[in-house]
């Protein structure tokens, strides 16, 4: 991975881009295009020239199927999460949780979640 990957942070529209081939897989420029447009009204163009520029700092390749370019994010959730927790946490995970429980109703399906995640956690870390 070149340095450009490393220490690139994605802008907020970047951001979205990366979230919808998180969500979708690889995607040509028209796949993202479209579930962009569903949303607001940008031009396809506009789209394409946001996955150029996000190719160069790194944050997405490409591979050529056909006579389009296919893109995957080489920018992952993980770094996400984990940049902005110590951006705005200072990386203190309990601070995180206790902020989207007051920030957000959080369901009896998301707390069983929670708890099944840290209990695999606890397993894993042999505590």
């Amino acid at each position: 991975m070149d340095t450009a990957a490393a220490t690139a942070s994605p802008t907020e529209r970047e951001q979205e881009i990366l979230k919808i081939l998180w969500d979708i897989g690889p995607a040509s420029v028209r796949q993202v295009f479209d579930v962009m447009r569903a949303r607001e009204n940008i031009a396809q163009n506009t789209v394409q020239t946001f996955l150029r520029m996000m190719e160069d700092k790194g944050l997405v390749a490409h591979t050529l199927e056909g006579r389009s370019f296919i893109y995957r994010p080489l920018y992952s959730k993980q770094k996400t999460v984990s940049r902005f927790l110590n951006r705005v946490f200072d990386g203190a995970v309990d601070q995180l949780v206790m902020s989207a429980f007051q920030a957000k109703k959080v369901s009896s399906d998301e707390i069983q979640a929670i708890e099944q995640l840290l209990a695999d956690h606890k397993k894993k870390r042999g505590l």
